[in-house]
């Protein structure tokens, strides 16, 4: 039985399966359920080949960690790293940006999807594309109000149907949305992002927070995106059939960074700032940029290659941003 046909059985369980469910609870199922999730599955995920569906930032190491580790040098001041344990949150399984890797740190621990975040008392809390993975609901502006849209099974088909009324997660965010929007503007809101910042953020630890993701400001989200930002990858190419390949695909959308700045400063951050991923390295990461460089002066060799790839506008420089904050 093909993933996707195992997944209809799965969903067709949900109670109110036939009438709709919201959003967010099909894409958790289609993303973490324990047989037939998305990451929980075992298979390639991540890579550049048409065999894996998308790539990231860490795709491009050792290159990404030297400027991740040399920006967070920088960004601790006078703290010594050696005092602080590097944890990774959301890292594959069996990997890590920082696996068989030299660094600073007094110590390195990743933590996968599913594991509890548990923080040592002094660390560095980094994360790549942790947060894009989180379940979304989604709401349409029609017949002058929101209207929360979900997943419903219908003639053993996956459709999407508006909601008779709010879910809870999006009735505790209404007072959020936009008192009117042009008809079928459709908001993605990534209300999951907060609820797996908390604990990481509720913990008593010190230190520096370091998110790399892809989002926007709430002001972007509500204004300037009618079709709103959900999104799929499939063997390296984006679509828009958020129900297809259900388990066999990823599903996303842009994190709201202003939600996750505030929910730092919240918990005794310090000043939560959002760069593009370019802008970050060139400013906190200026000297591992010029002895990569330096070092391979008159050759366009992989490296520099790599770098292109991480700070260039048209690759990954300004589609991807870097939220950092330090509370000491």
């Amino acid at each position: 039985m093909g993933s996707s046909q195992l997944f209809l059985e799965i969903f067709a369980a949900e109670p109110s399966a036939a009438t709709g469910v919201p959003f967010a609870r099909y894409m958790e199922l289609a993303m973490y359920h324990p047989t037939a999730g998305y990451y929980t599955r075992d298979f390639r995920r991540v890579g550049k080949d048409k065999a894996a569906d998308f790539f990231t930032a860490t795709t491009f190491s050792p290159v990404f960690v030297e400027l991740v580790v040399a920006a967070t040098v920088r960004l601790l001041g006078r703290v010594p790293p050696g005092e602080l344990t590097f944890v990774e949150i959301g890292a594959e399984p069996a990997g890590g940006a920082l696996k068989n890797v030299a660094h600073p740190f007094k110590e390195y621990r990743t933590i996968s999807f599913g594991q509890p975040i548990t923080l040592p008392p002094r660390c560095v809390a980094f994360s790549n594309e942790l947060f894009d993975a989180q379940p979304f609901h989604r709401v349409v502006f029609r017949r002058g109000a929101w209207r929360e849209l979900g997943v419903a099974l219908q003639d053993g088909a996956l459709r999407e149907v508006e909601l008779a009324a709010f879910s809870p997660e999006v009735a505790a965010a209404a007072n959020r949305l936009p008192a009117a929007a042009a008809n079928d503007y459709h908001l993605d809101l990534p209300l999951r992002t907060e609820t797996i910042l908390q604990p990481i953020a509720a913990q008593p630890w010190t230190g520096l927070f370091l998110a790399f993701d892809y989002g926007k400001s709430w002001r972007e989200l509500a204004e300037e995106l009618p079709g709103g930002t959900g999104r799929t990858y499939y063997r390296q190419k984006m679509g828009s059939d958020l129900l297809g390949r259900p388990g066999e695909q990823d599903l996303t959308c842009h994190v709201c960074w202003d939600w996750l700045a505030d929910g730092l400063q919240n918990r005794g951050f310090g000043e939560a700032v959002v760069e593009s991923q370019e802008s970050f390295f060139m400013r906190h990461a200026a000297p591992a940029l010029e002895a990569i460089t330096t070092a391979e002066a008159g050759k366009f060799s992989p490296r520099k290659q790599m770098v292109q790839q991480l700070l260039h506008p048209g690759n990954m420089g300004r589609k991807f941003q870097a939220l950092h904050a330090l509370r000491v």
